[in-house]
């Protein structure tokens, strides 16, 4: 696949799409290391990548950095985070120009969440409240430039009244011309074909792209989890709080997500989308002779 492969045509044809999230390195050494890990996560084929960026809006430069130097590496394609967190219209206009200038193809488009220590969102003057708006303006400013992936909430959002108004807000966001939909993590994959049903359901019919990140330390999954109200499934954690050694730890919560994997694959998902916190070790253990990538 060329990186000039449109979004929605990457969940098209046989076989099972996949991509990898990285984040922007604080250190030069930390971009080294990640340059070195994307090397690596190339052998399992993934048809792009995608960079977020920090907490308010913060290391916007370093993930255009990122992106820049992972399609320069790769010739893959490569997707920038965009939120509304703390930017007018014109400042998110300015950054999307900069990203197809560092050579960003694909715009996963967020609202983004509250300022630390805020429990609502609050949108700037001049800047938008909701990710369908963000949608509708990089289609009404940038036309097809940019290939358009959305969140969806397999365990509903945390800020959504019920499933119900969730989904109707992520029905706004494809009817605004989202391409794709990858979602938040879960470790429960019945939370997922529950959410997939209730899609279809709800008429929206762009592939549901399920979101995993592997379990490689028992203490750091909690806490991410909670900040997103996933729920840990009680064998997973039973089997994790039985047993205090790092490398024992790591080796349960692979296998886990290789399960996942495996069992997604089965169920004949467009795609999977993997967290993998720019480390490849997870990645390698976990993907190691499956049979994945598009025919």
């Amino acid at each position: 696949m060329t990186s000039t492969t449109k979004l929605a045509d990457q969940y098209r044809g046989e076989g099972c799409t996949i991509s990898f999230e990285l984040f922007p390195p604080k250190t030069d050494k930390g971009m080294q290391l990640m340059e070195r890990n994307v090397e690596r996560l190339t052998q399992f084929g993934p048809a792009f990548f995608t960079c977020t960026y920090g907490a308010g809006g913060s290391t916007q430069t370093k993930t255009l950095d990122v992106v820049q130097r992972v399609r320069q590496a790769t010739d893959l394609p490569v997707a920038s985070h965009l939120t509304c967190v703390g930017l007018t219209v014109d400042q998110l206009c300015d950054y999307l120009r900069e990203a197809k200038q560092r050579g960003a193809d694909y715009i996963v488009a967020l609202r983004g969440d509250p300022p630390q220590g805020s429990t609502e969102f609050q949108a700037v003057a001049g800047g938008l409240r909701y990710a369908n708006e963000l949608v509708e303006l990089i289609r009404s400013e940038f036309a097809d430039e940019f290939g358009i992936a959305v969140a969806g909430y397999p365990e509903v959002h945390q800020e959504a009244i019920d499933a119900a108004t969730d989904l109707t807000n992520l029905k706004r966001k494809v009817d605004a011309g989202a391409d794709v939909v990858v979602t938040q993590l879960f470790y429960d994959n019945d939370d997922f074909y529950r959410f997939r049903d209730a899609c279809d359901q709800a008429g929206i019919h762009v592939p549901i792209v399920p979101g995993i990140l592997p379990v490689t330390n028992f203490r750091q999954a909690e806490r991410i989890a909670g900040l997103c109200k996933a729920r840990i499934p009680d064998q997973l954690a039973a089997a994790m709080n039985a047993v205090e050694d790092d490398a024992e730890q790591f080796e349960i919560g692979v296998e886990h997500a290789r399960k996942q994997t495996i069992d997604l694959l089965e169920n004949q998902v467009a795609g999977i989308h993997y967290y993998v916190l720019n480390k490849s070790d997870a990645a390698e253990k976990m993907l190691e002779g499956l049979s994945l990538g598009k025919v």
